[in-house]
């Protein structure tokens, strides 16, 4: 079962992964947006890891949605409303439990998933952090390294494809060739739930 401690250190593991990546992030984001993907989700995901260590929330819940909310507020662009609102949702759809198996974070993360669609208007193959998100929870009802190992896979696969949505859209065939840095930051949230899974019992 995972409880509020497993959620506070699945985002801090997200803080210091995006933390470490946030040049890579941006050099990806260079050519197809506005060079800001890896500052602006860095500053976010450090807000969120201090507002974590300061409140401490005591449903895994909770945790989201402080999460998500903290992003919403401290992220620019059209990051800090995606991240925010699918980590608002998950924790939304995980109610007031105190602790939640594999099976509820699934369901309610592809809940968050969802809402990201609907409030970017992106599904699977328009070249956004979707490519990653969607496999992933598809990969979640089997393992968290499954999940993993498709949010990267699907992150990579975003290279060959042509932007249909945001800022990268408006350079048509331009963007080709290019792998997604919302992609990209969406493996690295699964990649750090899976590292915060590993030794805890599913």
């Amino acid at each position: 079962m995972l409880d509020a401690q497993f959620f506070r250190r699945w985002m801090t593991a997200t803080a210091a992964s995006v933390d470490r990546e946030a040049e890579r992030l941006t050099a990806l984001d260079s050519p197809i947006g506005d060079a800001d993907h890896g500052s602006n989700l860095q500053r976010g995901f450090t807000a969120v890891a201090a507002t974590l260590e300061k409140e401490a929330p005591d449903t895994p819940g909770a945790v989201l949605i402080l999460a998500g909310r903290q992003l919403i507020s401290t992220v620019g662009g059209a990051s800090g409303p995606l991240y925010g609102t699918l980590l608002r949702r998950t924790g939304k759809a995980l109610g007031d439990a105190a602790e939640v198996d594999a099976a509820q974070l699934t369901e309610a993360l592809r809940t968050g998933v969802d809402a990201v669609m609907q409030l970017g208007g992106a599904a699977p193959g328009d070249k956004t952090m979707i490519d990653a998100l969607v496999p992933a929870v598809d990969a979640l009802g089997d393992s968290f390294a499954a999940a993993r190992s498709a949010a990267e896979q699907g992150a990579e696969a975003t290279t060959p494809l042509q932007a249909r949505k945001g800022r990268a859209s408006y350079l048509g065939e331009r963007s080709i060739g290019h792998q997604d840095p919302g992609a990209t930051s969406s493996a690295l949230l699964i990649a750090a739930l899976a590292e915060t899974a590993d030794g805890v019992d599913e």
